[in-house]
């Protein structure tokens, strides 16, 4: 059992490795236009994602920091204005594509600022890590063992759906590859025909030219 245990742990560990991604928001002002900063991922359709934001500063220090949150197929997922200190984003996507997490920071004129950045850590979790297995095992009555049996199951399910949609994606490729090649081939095949039309019609109206001069 012990061994199960630190199996688990290791395990867990191992998956629900830190995202947490940390880096200083530079800030502009209005007569460069808006400079977006911005981070992106890709999740399956209808998964949960958690994304938290913890910036340094406050509200008034000079700076506004905005946050926005995007996929590729148009979805807006969120929107924070003026945000300092932790700020967190939670919703459930749309489509298997990718999102875009992007960061604003705008110098407001209302003070100097010798030192115009702030400092973002933004951490992303998506799927069995954005739960809260905490909330979820006392609701559930489950025993530590039993939680943790239930996030690999749910995280090895994530896998699974992952390579399926990576193996649907394969086929689709291929089969526009296949079609692209048929396609080729037969314009192909249809030039060549229009072409040896076109040479038998030039023969024959060369010959019908030179008949008419007396030349042949």
């Amino acid at each position: 059992m012990a061994s199960i245990k630190s199996l688990l742990s290791g395990f867990l560990l191992l998956a629900g490795a830190a995202q947490a991604l940390k880096f200083d928001l530079e800030a502009t002002s209005s007569y460069h236009g808006n400079q977006r900063r911005c981070i992106r991922n890709f999740v399956n359709r209808d998964t949960l994602v958690v994304v938290t934001a913890t910036l340094d500063g406050y509200k008034g220090d000079g700076m506004n920091v905005n946050m926005h949150i995007s996929d590729s197929h148009g979805n807006e997922y969120g929107k924070a204005k003026d945000i300092a200190g932790e700020q967190r984003i939670v919703f459930t996507s749309h489509h298997d594509a990718a999102f875009d997490v992007c960061f604003e920071n705008h110098l407001t004129g209302s003070k100097y600022v010798e030192n115009p950045r702030r400092h973002v850590e933004l951490d992303i979790d998506i799927g069995a890590d954005a739960k809260d297995w905490s909330a979820i095992q006392a609701t559930e009555k489950l025993k530590p063992l039993e939680t943790d049996l239930r996030r690999i199951e749910e995280m090895v399910g994530e896998v699974v759906s992952e390579m399926d949609y990576l193996r649907a994606r394969e086929q689709k490729l291929r089969d526009t590859n296949e079609s692209t090649n048929n396609r080729v081939k037969w314009f192909g095949m249809a030039t060549t025909f229009l072409l040896i039309v076109l040479w038998g019609w030039q023969i024959m109206y060369l010959r019908a030219y030179f008949r008419s001069k007396h030349l042949i």
